[in-house]
């Protein structure tokens, strides 16, 4: 038999997992300092490599104060909410977005950042939280550990392995990961830098019963997102009839997520998940759904917000130029990644666009015993997780 005290708090764990949402768990982070100039972390047995912490930046004068300095959290009010992706693959591109983001940002203490992390990352979600911590030590973020089994059945293959990653359709559960009190989101891929004030994107109005805001490109061949199959369909194709459906971008999106709760949006996606799983009628991965579902019905918002395209297509991902018009935001979908091309010196002449908001720093020969302190976060801290264009 369990001694009482095991059993008591063997039981308890297991009723607050029942009242978790299914789809992540929660890690609350704390400021520490465990390295000075930049936390290490570990990939597989051997790879190092860190980050250079990144400045201070702090609120201009006219910034709305929170409403508690010391510990801030999600659901103040004066917080404009960003939810991003965290991996070890994409890591370097996540920690330079950030960068520009809080670089750019008229009140960066006003920001809340919102990481999703793999469930089963080659670097652990502990991991990754303390180098957030180290890189960026007055950040207000929280990281939640996607559950990739909540999707892993509903993903069908893509035109690139890349697309399949379960964590790519984690911005379809941001309505069940972030709290309740969080009503408003922008979700940003890890393959951008925003080289203009964040606020600006965030006071956009989403009018009439619109959940979300984004981009559109109504010129681009619209047909070529499903398959001949979709569009001979009268029953599936119907689903356009009464919208002027328009390409967009889920990199970058506004979200309402106190509408996208309300129409249970989640569900309405993996209902054509389910249905590509019986039958293909696309081949682009977590792009469709979200066309199905919305497109014809999306806040248009000005294209400098979404400079995309700029990581070429998705199988040569060869260079591409800035479309016309000014920029707030450049963003490297497509196979191509600015820091991959870089490391192999093999750029594109807008890769250096976004080295002023690289932090990584190489790491060589150094001795992992220095580095022992990394791994030796406490189990209690792992329940709920706060934390140059110029």
């Amino acid at each position: 038999m369990l001694p009482f005290r095991l059993y008591a708090a063997v039981l308890f764990v297991f009723s607050i997992s029942l009242l978790l949402p299914p789809f992540c768990i929660g890690i609350r982070s704390f400021p520490t300092r465990v390295i000075d100039g930049g936390d290490a972390f570990e990939l597989g047995s051997a790879a190092w490599a860190r980050f250079s912490e990144a400045p201070d930046y702090r609120n201009g004068a006219g910034c709305a104060v929170s409403l508690n300095r010391e510990m801030v959290s999600s659901c103040d009010p004066s917080l404009v909410h960003i939810a991003m992706t965290l991996d070890s693959e994409y890591l370097r591109g996540s920690v330079a977005a950030v960068h520009s983001v809080i670089k750019h940002a008229s009140c960066p203490e006003n920001v809340f950042f919102h990481f999703i992390a793999a469930e089963f990352d080659p670097a652990s979600p502990r991991v990754l939280t303390k180098l957030v911590r180290s890189t960026f030590p007055s950040l207000n973020f929280k990281v939640y550990i996607f559950r990739e089994d909540t999707v892993i059945n509903l993903i069908s293959s893509s035109i690139r392995q890349a697309l399949e990653n379960p964590l790519n359709y984690a911005r379809n559960y941001l309505g069940d990961i972030l709290g309740q009190c969080v009503d408003r989101v922008i979700y940003l891929d890890s393959d951008v830098v925003v080289v203009d004030d964040i606020h600006k994107l965030w006071n956009i109005s989403l009018t009439g019963s619109r959940v979300i805001g984004a981009p559109e490109y109504c010129h681009a061949n619209f047909t070529k997102y499903f398959t001949d199959g979709f569009w001979s369909d009268p029953v599936l194709s119907r689903v356009f009839s009464s919208r002027n459906p328009c390409y967009f971008n889920t990199g970058v999106m506004v979200m309402d997520l106190v509408r996208w709760r309300e129409g249970n949006y989640r569900k309405r996606i993996e209902n054509w998940m389910e249905l590509q799983r019986k039958r293909r009628i696309y081949e682009l991965g977590s792009l469709p759904p979200f066309l199905l579902v919305f497109a014809g019905n999306v806040e248009a918002i000005d294209h400098r917000w979404n400079q995309h395209g700029l990581g070429g297509d998705n199988v040569r991902g060869s260079c591409r130029s800035l479309h016309p018009g000014p920029v707030s935001l450049l963003h490297w979908s497509g196979k191509g990644k600015p820091w991959v091309r870089l490391e192999t010196k093999n750029p594109c002449p807008l890769d250096h666009l976004w080295v002023p908001y690289d932090l990584y720093r190489p790491i060589h020969h150094l001795n992992p015993a220095k580095f022992q302190s990394l791994s030796s976060v406490s189990a209690s801290t792992l329940i709920g997780f706060s934390s140059y264009l110029s």
